[in-house]
């Protein structure tokens, strides 16, 4: 029973409103996620802004074509600082997402830290060594060209 933890940081060139404003808001998600994943939030009535305790549902195609629902709880929220997401139903046996910002002298940095543990036990671990961390990889590197397209 593997546990992994993926982090991410990036350097964005804006102010900490106009960051936190953007990230703050479920409808960009999609934004900065690769259209291949087919990433569409299925929940009714999203508000412009997350909250702690709200829940979103999405549908995803992570691998091979195959359409998974995906439901995230914003467990924790501090304006202008972070948040944390966590999956309720999905691929994974454990998702922890912590979004975190800080001003820094060059710009905000942003940095993302997954915890997440595989199903399946070994079989899990197989899947992480193939391809699950270069799928986060991938997923965090268009992301960050997305970001940087916005910020731009």
């Amino acid at each position: 029973m593997a546990f992994y933890q993926f982090k991410k940081t990036q350097l964005i060139k804006a102010s900490m409103d106009d960051v936190w404003n953007f990230i703050s808001r479920p409808e960009n998600l999609k934004k900065i996620t690769p259209d291949y994943m087919g990433f569409d939030i299925t929940s009714d009535d999203v508000p412009e802004k997350m909250y702690s305790g709200m829940i979103i549902s999405y549908i995803v195609t992570p691998m091979l074509g195959i359409k998974t629902n995906w439901v995230t709880e914003i467990t924790h929220i501090k304006e202008k600082a972070y948040f944390v997401d966590e999956q309720r139903v999905g691929p994974y046996k454990i998702w922890h997402h912590q979004h975190h910002i800080e001003q820094t002298d060059n710009g905000i940095l942003m940095r993302d830290i997954i915890s997440y543990q595989p199903p399946f036990g070994f079989l899990g671990s197989i899947a992480n060594s193939l391809f699950i961390k270069k799928k986060l990889n991938e997923i965090f590197d268009y992301r960050t060209q997305a970001i940087i397209k916005e910020f731009d």
